[in-house]
C-alpha cells in the first residue's frame, strides 16, 4: 500500500501553525476572512476563482476547501468545473505566451535565419 503523497490537515496541525506564530497566523486569519467577504464581488464568484487559481497553483489542501466552500455558496459542479478550466487554459496560456522568450534567445544565438 501507498502512502500519501500529502499528510491531511488536521486541527492538531493547525493549532502547531498557530502556536509557533501565532500573530502572523491571526493576521493570516483575519486577512483569508477578508477577502472572503461578499463585497463588490459575491462569495460564490470568490469561491469560484480560488477553485480556479488553487488549481495553477496545485494545492490539494486549497482545492478540496475551496471546492466546498463554492459548493456551499450555492456553485454548481457545471460551475466549478468550468472554472477549472479556465485554470487550465491559463496555465497553458502562459507557456504559450511565455514562448516569446524562447523564440527571443533562439533569434538571438542563431545564425539569422527566419522560417
Amino acid at each position: 500500500m501507498s502512502e500519501a503523497v500529502y499528510h491531511p490537515a488536521t486541527p492538531e496541525i493547525g493549532q502547531r501553525r498557530a502556536a509557533l506564530a501565532p500573530a502572523i497566523n491571526e493576521a493570516f486569519d483575519n486577512f483569508s476572512r477578508a477577502v472572503f467577504v461578499e463585497g463588490a464581488l459575491p462569495e460564490k464568484t470568490k469561491q469560484l476563482i480560488a477553485v480556479a487559481v488553487a488549481h495553477v497553483t496545485q494545492c490539494p489542501y486549497c482545492i478540496q476547501g475551496h471546492t466546498r466552500l463554492a459548493q456551499r455558496k450555492g456553485a454548481s459542479p457545471q460551475e466549478i468545473m468550468e472554472a477549472i478550466w479556465v485554470a487550465v487554459e491559463m496555465r497553458a496560456g502562459g507557456a504559450y505566451a511565455h514562448s516569446t522568450l524562447a523564440l527571443h534567445a533562439m533569434q538571438e544565438t542563431a545564425p539569422h535565419t527566419h522560417p
